[in-house]
């Protein structure tokens, strides 16, 4: 069931507003021309160079001798969060949790309230790093849609549309942009519904193809990013689509099936099969411990990301996000592991978001993994100190005050019985707050002071350039 239409007027047309021939395929949407184009946006104007039609992938890339300039591109997953306040999170019946959402949704929320999500926390916590990013997906010619289109173009952030096959005569809720009602409750525990929730069918189910813009954005991108909530807007197939795509245009494919990994390893043939693709395939894959131990029946998260990085076909790395804990990254010579940095927490949403970011920075830049884990803790742990995701996630001033402050959340006990738990033959790396270089048999210790000296001239001088600007 449709969410209800909220209380003011939507301006509905028969068709999305798509770009024109005679203007560049990848760019903020008609209704954003009254603003200076972003640079993102300008750079984009060159794309047509070498690009060659349906079907064509690497093939095209590599004999046209096309540029990936685009650092991310994400699938999907966008959407307007609404994000309040509640005396109790939602009761568990999914009958009773329409009728709550619907309840909210009677009136319109003071904009004070909007926020972008999904896939947006991503995409501007990696733009806030100095990747170019575009986002591929979806959203409604309403207030909420160009609520969301301003909030991208101000930083400094691409839309692809993914809009094409529209059905005049569909139901005007089907087009809308899609809204998530994140719910907090008095002790900080958050609920989450939306009306993707409620329905049999993805929430876009009329797409049905990829177009070419959205090809394009993908043979020029150097990553493709997908998650399981992208299966609540896009049927399988198409996403599945996408990642062949990805595949021969020479794209790296990294994919986070979150908490839709277990249903969807429950869900239809066809989303069984498209899971089960996506964990193949893909060349980077991140899970929490719950969600790892959920797909391969192990409990150790280090032996859990083995097993994945043994099934897989393409997986260079897995990562697995353990929280207060810290993370982890196998590949297949070695096991890093990254305690977390010790921050007051405010608000957990869109922090994985941000580790995700930072995982794409390092992969990127061929950064030492232990590295990469460090900036991806750091910029998670930022995130955490702020309210909401959005254009709250973390800024790279307060990473860089993180990393210099170096105060890990250390527990030698826990990260020594989950090693020692494993017959590892990977040489195993530790961030600690050592100050040399130690090892063991089974452990070498990597001093933080070593990876925070290495990591700030890559930030410093764009953290002062941004202070300068604001």
């Amino acid at each position: 069931m449709a969410l209800k239409t909220l209380n003011f007027p939507i301006h509905w047309r028969s068709k999305p507003s798509l770009p024109n021939a005679d203007r560049p395929i990848l760019r903020i949407p008609p209704r954003r021309s009254a603003r200076p184009a972003s640079p993102v946006v300008a750079a984009a104007a060159n794309w047509n160079n070498g690009f060659r039609g349906i079907g064509d992938g690497g093939a095209a890339s590599a004999e046209k001798g096309v540029q990936k300039n685009v650092d991310l591109v994400t699938l999907g997953n966008l959407c307007v969060d609404i994000v309040l306040g509640v005396p109790s999170l939602p009761p568990a019946s999914k009958e009773d949790r329409r009728a709550y959402m619907e309840r909210l949704a009677a009136s319109r929320p003071h904009k004070n309230f909007w926020e972008a999500g999904g896939n947006c926390n991503l995409a501007i916590a990696a733009a806030r790093l100095g990747l170019l990013c575009f986002t591929i997906g979806h959203v409604g010619d309403e207030i909420y849609g160009n609520f969301l289109l301003d909030v991208l173009h101000d930083e400094n952030i691409s839309f692809v549309g993914m809009s094409e096959n529209v059905d005049s005569t569909a139901n005007i809720a089907a087009y809308e942009t899609l809204l998530c009602w994140v719910l907090v409750d008095p002790f900080q525990k958050h609920g989450f519904c939306s009306r993707a929730d409620f329905s049999e069918e993805p929430a876009f189910s009329w797409m049905t193809k990829l177009t070419e813009e959205v090809k394009m954005a993908i043979q020029q991108a150097k990553i493709l990013f997908c998650n399981g909530y992208a299966f609540d807007e896009l049927l399988p197939d198409l996403i599945v689509s996408a990642l062949d795509y990805a595949i021969g245009a020479g794209t790296t494919v990294f994919f986070d099936p979150g908490p839709r990994g277990r249903t969807l390893a429950h869900g239809t043939p066809d989303e069984q099969k498209a899971l089960e693709l996506f964990l193949k395939q893909s060349d980077v894959l991140l899970l929490t411990s719950d969600e790892a131990e959920s797909l391969t029946g192990i409990k150790n998260p280090i032996q859990a990301g083995e097993a994945l990085i043994r099934r897989g076909e393409r997986t260079k790395w897995v990562i697995i996000k353990m929280g207060s804990k810290g993370s982890i990254l196998i590949n297949r010579s070695t096991v890093s592991c990254a305690p977390a940095f010790k921050v007051n927490v405010v608000d957990s949403v869109g922090c994985g978001d941000s580790f995700t970011a930072a995982i794409a920075f390092g992969f990127l830049h061929d950064m030492p993994t232990i590295n990469t884990l460090s900036l991806a803790n750091a910029v998670g742990a930022a995130t955490a100190t702020g309210c909401g995701a959005g254009r709250n996630v973390a800024r790279l001033c307060k990473v860089l005050e993180l990393l210099k402050q170096s105060n890990l959340n250390e527990d030698d006990k826990f990260w020594s019985k989950l090693i020692e738990g494993n017959s590892l033959t990977s040489e195993v790396l530790l961030l600690s707050k050592v100050t040399i270089n130690g090892c063991n048999d089974r452990l070498v210790r990597i001093p933080i002071s070593n990876v925070v000296f290495e990591l700030l001239p890559k930030f410093d001088a764009a953290c002062e350039s941004s202070v300068t600007q604001s």
